[in-house]
C-alpha cells in the first residue's frame, strides 16, 4: 500500500497472494511492518487490534502484545513467577522483511529465518522520478474482482482504451491514423524488445515501456517543452499490480510528471481520484466476465482460446507467454485455495467504490464523512427552517423574513438530496453502460 494511505494509529488487514497479513507501525523502530494476521494464542485476527502505549502490536482477544521482530513480550494470563511461556518460540508471530520504498509499503512474502536479510540484497524495482522533487506523484489504489493476470494485461493493452474508456480517456496516437468508427481506434505498432524472467522491454510510438516482473508495469512519455529555456516535460504511467488471491487485485497507481504540477498541489488528491475510479469502472466488469471465460477454456490454454492477430496486442501476448515461461501460465497459490474464482455478486455490490476504494484511502474517507456532514447540516438546516415559520406567530415575522426562511429550506433541502446522488455517484456505485453512450 502507499504510505499516505496508511493509519499510524491502527494495525491493517491486507491479503496479497492469498496471506492474509496485518500492517503496523512500530515506533520504536519507526518502520513498519507486516507480520502474518494471527495471533498464535487462539489464531485470532491481529489486524483488529491495536497498538498500546509502549507500542507494541496486541491482540484485543487476550492481551498479547509483541515487538517489532514478532517476539510476544507479554501474556496477562501467565503468572509472573511461572515460567517465561511469552518467550517460547510458538508464542511468536511470523514477521516478515519489510522495507519502504517510493513511499511504498513491500514485503518479502516469506518469513522463514534464511529471508530475514534478503532485501539488502534484493530489493523492490527503483522509480527515480518518485523520488525527484521536480515530478508531482499523485497516488491512489484499487481492489479489483478481477485476478493479477487480468489485471496487468488491461493495463499493457493501449488498443482498448478508446473502447472501454469511451469519453474518458483519448485514445492513444498511431501513424496515418484514419478514423474508420465512431472512437476512432487504429493499428498501434508494438515491438517487444526484449522478454526473460525480469520481464520485458517494448517500444510503440515513440515511447518505451517496461514489464518489471513481477508487479511493475512502466511507461514513459515525453513532450517538447513550451519555452526553449524550459527542461522537456516528461511523465510515466506507473502501475503496481498485486496479486491477492483467485479473482482479486489490488493496484498501486500514480503518474508521476515534471509538468503541470500546480494543479496537484493545489487540488485535493481525492478530487483526481473520482475521475480515475470513473475510468477504472468502465471496463471493470467486462473484465471480471471475460476472466470466467479464460478460466472456463483454462489459463494455460490462452494462447489457443484468444484471437490476438496484431501488434497491438504484442504486449499482452509477451506478458502471457512471460507468465506461462516462468509461473506455469497462472500465479502458484501454494495449494491454499482450490483454483475456483469466487462467484459473481449483483453489479452494484461488484463494483462498489466504497469497499474498494474510499475505505483504503485517507484522502477519498475523509472527503466522504465530511460531504455526508455537509448533507446532514443542510437537511437539519431545512427543517428547521420550516420548524422555524412554523413555531412563530404570524404577526411576529413579517412576510420577507417568513419567504426568506421558506426559500433557505427549499434550497437547503434540493442541496441536501444533490449532494447525496452525487456521494452515491462518486463514492459507491457508478454505471458505465457502454451502448448507451
Amino acid at each position: 500500500m502507499p504510505v499516505c494511505d496508511l493509519d499510524k494509529r491502527v494495525p491493517h488487514a491486507k491479503k496479497v497472494i492469498g496471506l492474509d497479513l496485518v500492517v503496523w507501525w512500530d515506533r520504536n523502530d519507526s518502520e513498519w511492518k507486516v507480520f502474518d494476521d494471527t495471533c498464535p494464542h487462539r489464531l485470532a485476527p491481529l489486524s483488529e487490534g491495536r497498538i498500546d502505549q509502549w507500542g507494541r502490536l496486541q491482540c484485543v482477544y487476550h492481551g498479547w502484545c509483541f515487538n517489532g521482530s514478532g517476539d510476544c513480550k507479554f501474556i496477562p494470563q501467565a503468572p509472573p513467577d511461572g515460567p517465561p511461556v511469552h518467550t517460547f518460540k510458538k508464542a511468536c508471530v511470523a514477521a516478515y522483511p519489510t522495507t519502504v520504498q517510493n513511499d511504498i509499503v513491500w514485503f518479502w512474502p516469506n518469513s522463514s529465518p534464511e529471508y530475514k536479510d534478503i532485501l539488502s540484497s534484493k530489493k523492490p524495482p527503483y522509480i527515480a522520478e518518485l523520488d525527484d522533487p521536480s515530478y508531482i506523484k499523485t497516488m491512489g489504489n484499487r481492489e479489483f474482482p478481477f485476478g493479477y493476470e487480468i489485471l496487468i494485461e488491461n493495463l499493457v493493452d493501449p488498443a482498448h482504451v478508446p473502447y472501454a474508456h469511451f469519453k474518458l480517456l483519448p485514445g492513444p496516437p498511431a501513424k496515418n491514423r484514419v478514423k474508420l468508427d465512431r472512437e476512432g481506434g487504429a493499428p498501434i505498432d508494438i515491438t517487444i524488445n526484449k522478454l526473460d524472467i525480469e520481464g520485458f522491454h517494448a517500444s510503440r510510438f515513440g515511447g518505451i515501456t517496461n514489464f518489471m516482473a513481477p508487479c511493475v508495469y512502466k511507461s514513459a512519455f515525453s513532450m517538447p517543452s513550451k519555452k526553449g529555456n524550459e527542461p522537456q516535460r516528461r511523465g510515466l504511467l506507473l502501475f503496481f499490480c498485486v496479486p491477492v488471491g483467485p479473482g482479486k487485485s489490488r493496484l498501486i497507481y500514480t503518474f508521476p510528471r515534471n509538468f503541470g504540477v500546480w494543479l496537484d498541489r493545489i487540488m485535493p488528491r481525492w478530487v483526481f481520484h473520482l475521475s480515475q475510479n470513473r475510468i477504472l469502472d468502465s471496463d471493470l466488469y467486462l473484465l471480471h466476465l471475460e476472466e470466467r471465460k479464460i478460466m472456463e477454456v483454462g489459463p494455460t490454454n490462452w494462447q489457443k482460446a484468444c484471437f490476438v492477430p496484431t501488434k497491438s496486442d504484442a504486449q499482452v501476448v509477451a506478458f502471457r507467454r512471460w507468465l506461462k515461461t516462468y509461473s506455469g501460465g497462472q500465479i502458484n497459490w501454494g495449494g491454499k485455495f482450490s483454483g475456483a474464482l469466487p462467484p459473481t455478486p449483483p453489479k452494484e455490490q461488484l463494483m462498489d467504490r466504497y469497499r474498494s476504494h474510499v475505505v483504503n484511502c485517507s484522502s477519498c474517507s475523509l472527503a466522504y464523512k465530511s460531504l455526508n456532514a455537509v448533507e446532514v447540516a443542510l437537511q437539519v438546516i431545512s427543517f428547521g427552517s420550516i420548524g422555524v415559520v412554523a413555531a412563530t406567530k404570524q404577526n411576529a415575522m413579517s412576510a420577507a423574513a417568513r419567504t426568506s426562511l421558506v426559500l433557505m429550506a427549499v434550497l437547503c433541502f434540493a442541496a441536501s438530496r444533490w449532494l447525496a446522488h452525487f456521494i452515491y455517484k462518486n463514492f459507491h456505485f457508478h454505471d458505465y453502460d457502454h451502448a448507451l453512450l
